[in-house]
């Protein structure tokens, strides 16, 4: 199967590279999560890392000034110098940085914002380095290339956090595999039959009826041996595009029920996935949120945000399985 990826990487000579993405979210979101240090410390770097900003002066001559730290805690002193800004446009920068005690790289960046629509903006990042050479050791020594990748990974999650205000659970999976496909694991119960459920458990029942006021009823079997009962009631089925449905417990006769283990929990949650088509790929987005909650339901449905995204999370692992897809895009 040939590998594709949401964020794209180019090269138009030797010596730079060309990242980009497309957003599913408006040109001026996505340009706050860029430009306001507050949302950028959530995702600038690749997974595991961090990021402390100590200076962020967005305007020609001003600078951006952050130490990131790798999951193995190492540190990597990083300053920016903003030579360009347009608002919603462009940002162009020189930099140079790497890791404490070790050999730093320097590039000139410009990045553009274009919208497409009313809703979705394509970010492309050309990072021009003074040498061949200079680029190909930051691609070897730093995993320049796969890090861009999971850094704007990391941004289109935040975008999408942002958007629902904290409410929602939202959850980002990119998905090497064309949207057509992805939508097919989603909407035949047989192959929602190889990989829906957190991991270790098995479906051992499915009935699907795949439309407006349809059901997906379906029972799991957990790795201990005990049953559970889950149910879909489908709002809207638009292929290849999304599926948006009220999602509950249920029973083997297709009531809706409680949380078998936490009664506190929103007897009813809204769920909407969107399969974006991005660069031959599909990104897979999330959004939950309680549904005719009261507030205590819906306090214990944030305080569980954390687990949910382990239970989706796992869930999404086997349905990356399931396509061939060993990428591991999880965020």
């Amino acid at each position: 199967m040939t590998k594709t990826n949401p964020t794209t990487i180019q090269s138009a000579s030797d010596r730079e590279i060309v990242i980009a993405r497309t957003f599913d979210a408006p040109r001026e979101l996505v340009w706050e999560a860029w430009t306001r240090p507050e949302h950028i410390a959530k995702w600038w770097g690749p997974n595991g890392f961090t990021t402390t900003i100590e200076e962020f002066d967005l305007r020609p001559g001003g600078r951006f000034k952050h130490v990131m730290r790798g999951p193995d805690g190492a540190s990597y002193p990083n300053l920016s110098l903003f030579r360009e800004v347009v608002a919603l446009e462009r940002i162009v920068y020189s930099h140079g940085g790497g890791k404490q005690g070790g050999v730093g790289a320097h590039f000139e960046a410009t990045w553009t914002f274009e919208a497409l629509g009313e809703k979705r903006t394509r970010v492309t990042g050309r990072l021009i380095f003074p040498t061949a050479q200079d680029r190909d050791f930051v691609v070897e020594e730093y995993g320049a290339i796969e890090g861009g990748r999971q850094t704007l990974a990391r941004l289109a999650e935040h975008v999408a956090r942002s958007a629902s205000a904290g409410e929602e659970l939202v959850i980002v999976r990119d998905l090497a595999c064309p949207r057509e496909r992805v939508y097919a694991a989603w909407t035949g119960v047989e192959h929602l039959r190889h990989w829906w459920g957190p991991q270790g458990f098995a479906v051992e029942s499915a009935k699907l009826d795949l439309c407006a006021g349809g059901t997906f009823h379906y029972g799991l079997r957990a790795p201990d041996g005990g049953q559970m009962w889950g149910k879909f009631v489908f709002r809207e089925v638009r292929p290849p595009e999304r599926i948006v449905w009220v999602n509950s417990f249920s029973d083997p006769k297709g009531g809706t029920r409680r949380h078998p283990g936490h009664m506190a929990w929103p007897l009813e949650m809204l769920i909407d996935v969107t399969f974006l088509e991005n660069n031959g790929g599909t990104t897979l987005t999330l959004r939950s949120r309680p549904l005719n909650a009261t507030e205590a339901e819906r306090q214990v449905f944030r305080e569980g945000h954390d687990s949910m995204r382990g239970g989706f999370g796992g869930t999404f692992d086997r349905l990356q399985h399931f396509l061939g897809d060993q990428r591991g895009a999880a965020r």
